[in-house]
């Protein structure tokens, strides 16, 4: 299960649109064979989503579960010029709490001009607490947008490819990345026809909760596929002092799947006092039965208890999912 709350940070640098020989790219060669091979479908209907990022489906090397994000519009400090930018990303339930992960990886677009991956070389500390690696600018939007090199009947691909991993542990493992064949994945997603759905779960009995663990709500329809909302009133392993919320895929709906389906998300606790909702927006993610997307660190414990807060009136509290699916994932 993932967490989308995004923990990038800008790139120090200069703040200006730079030349095509100075884009923060390389070419690979025939040296770079990606773990991932992600094409985007109908990139231009990504940006019309106005989603800030989308991320791939899982892939998995030595022993974890990674994941490619895309921010098609990053803007570093002081700079107004969009970049197309890439980061990595693992699962929190991959890791060990007193476990750090050094991955040295390559971020990469392929260039049909050259038949080859170009993009750079990065490093990142991955732990508990931390999943997502820094975002890296590769070209900036525009220049992506007028280029028959990297966008090509409105598709691009990028890739990653994970190079070496060490683990800083009381056993101090140590992972030898296997070569295996590439994962490949189609992102999806539509011009129009996108379908939405709301979902309100009033807790009556939220001060009666087991606390100790998780409560789900009931299952609610949106687009033929059922979905619940999975809440931990004192957090989960993941968190500090907070309450986690997460949106799930009903398992029983993996059977009736024909592709992963891609979902920009809201999730929402109602202040019934002062309507001041909290509230948090995923960017575009992907949805498998049993699987789950949201935040360990959705609302601090002592914010949600404060009785000038509105979020616990009495035993009642109240949370809100909206969702949109916008498109689908296949594999291959």
């Amino acid at each position: 299960m993932g967490n989308c709350k995004s923990s990038s940070r800008a790139l120090r640098g200069k703040a200006h649109v730079v030349p095509d020989s100075e884009w923060r790219m390389q070419d690979f060669g025939k040296t770079h064979v990606p773990d991932l091979e992600w094409k985007i479908n109908d990139f231009s209907s990504l940006l019309e989503t106005g989603a800030k990022s989308a991320a791939s489906a899982a892939f998995h090397c030595s022993g974890y579960n990674w994941y490619l994000k895309v921010n098609p519009v990053r803007k570093e400090t002081g700079s107004e010029t969009p970049y197309v930018a890439l980061s990595l990303m693992t699962s929190r339930a991959s890791m060990m709490p007193g476990h750090t992960v050094h991955v040295v990886f390559e971020l990469s677009i392929y260039n049909h001009s050259k038949g080859m991956y170009c993009g750079c070389k990065a490093t990142y500390n991955f732990h508990f607490k931390n999943t997502y690696s820094k975002e890296h600018c590769l070209i900036p939007l525009q220049e992506l947008l007028k280029s028959p090199a990297f966008l090509v009947n409105d598709s691009c691909v990028f890739g990653v490819e994970i190079l070496k991993i060490d683990v800083s542990s009381p056993e101090k493992k140590a992972f030898v990345v296997q070569k295996k064949a590439t994962t490949v994945q189609n992102l999806f997603v539509q011009k129009k026809g996108f379908v939405k759905g709301t979902y309100t779960w009033n807790i009556d009995n939220f001060l009666e909760l087991d606390l100790d663990h998780f409560v789900c709500s009931p299952t609610f329809e949106v687009g033929g596929h059922k979905w619940y909302v999975q809440m931990y009133p004192r957090g989960d392993k993941h968190s500090t002092d907070c309450l986690s919320l997460y949106l799930r895929l009903d398992a029983s709906d993996e059977l009736h799947l024909e592709s992963k389906k891609v979902i920009v998300m809201t999730l929402s606790i109602l202040d019934q006092k002062n309507g001041k909702h909290l509230t948090a927006t995923s960017g575009l993610l992907v949805f498998t039965g049993g699987h789950g997307w949201g935040w360990a660190d959705f609302l601090g414990l002592k914010k949600l208890k404060d009785p000038s807060g509105g979020y616990v009136v009495g035993s009642s509290c109240i949370m809100k999912a909206d969702l949109t699916i916008f498109g689908s994932s296949i594999d291959g």
